[in-house]
């Protein structure tokens, strides 16, 4: 198997010396056609990446259907079906998606997350313990709080596609290059491997029910959850949200039941190692 490079900076170099066009052109692969007519629930679809997806799914024509603490004027733009009150850590509000939704979706985007901003170490004394658990929570426990409520609802038939977006600062096998010796942000990778383990096993479980399960870092894009890396966005090959949306909806087109519950990096298309 060719797994993607752990190394960001070099990942990037490499692909520009390749003139590698899936990482560098996405829309010399991306075939958007299968969007149009589908319904797809989006979570966290109010800013940053979730956004630019509800953008490019109501370009293409899809039944756009998003799921959000809060109303927002862009979506309802954008001719949304929004679903108000959703918070993805609290189990009563996951009703609304049996009462709300009048048909199953074909295609579920689980992509609400939360990041904690200060660097967490134990030799600073800077763990912060509620935080952590607010991120594995929202992160690993919220999506398969969604995917539940769905499927328990009738509203993922066979068929239907799960996307998972987590990261891959989930990937345990990534450390040794990606932290080095310094370790730390542990609410971060904890949630993102916990998320994948989810992911992971869920997609073991539906797979008999003919429902698909991906996993998939979405790339480095420049949003404002990533800009307190502002200073090597460059560097990495950090992209626009809206190219990251191409990216993600390019590797949900190539779901299926024989490469379900695969970690996929939505920059290249490779695989990711636990």
């Amino acid at each position: 198997v060719e797994y993607s490079l752990a190394d960001q900076p070099a990942r990037f170099a490499k692909q520009k010396a390749e003139k590698n066009q899936r990482a560098l052109d996405i829309d010399s692969v991306y075939e958007p056609g299968f969007i149009k007519g589908k319904r797809v629930l989006v979570t966290g679809a109010n800013r940053g990446l979730g956004l630019a997806m509800a953008k490019e799914l109501a370009a293409q024509g899809a039944v756009l259907i998003t799921a959000c603490r809060s109303a927002s004027d862009e979506l309802e733009a954008l001719g949304a079906q929004q679903i108000l009150g959703i918070d993805v850590t609290d189990d009563k509000c996951m009703e609304k998606f049996g009462t709300e939704l009048d048909e199953p979706v074909d295609i579920v985007i689980n992509n609400a997350g939360y990041f904690y901003g200060p660097v967490e170490q134990v030799t600073a004394d800077s763990c912060n313990f509620d935080e952590e658990m607010k991120m594995i929570d929202i992160c690993a426990v919220g999506p398969l709080r969604v995917t539940n409520a769905l499927f328990q609802a009738g509203k993922l038939k066979s068929g239907a596609k799960v996307a998972m977006i987590t990261s891959q600062g989930g990937s345990i096998a990534w450390r040794d290059v990606q932290n080095g010796d310094d370790g730390g942000d542990y609410g971060h990778h904890m949630s993102k491997a916990a998320a994948n383990m989810m992911s992971k096993l869920l997609s073991q479980e539906l797979k008999g029910k003919g429902i698909m399960v991906s996993i998939l870092h979405p790339g480095f894009n420049k949003t404002e959850m990533t800009k307190k890396y502002e200073h090597i966005w460059e560097i990495e090959g950090a992209v626009d949200p809206s190219v990251g949306a191409k990216r993600v909806m390019h590797e949900i087109s190539l779901m299926t039941l024989e490469n379900t519950g695969t970690f996929i990096n939505c920059e290249d298309g490779l695989p990711i190692p636990w």
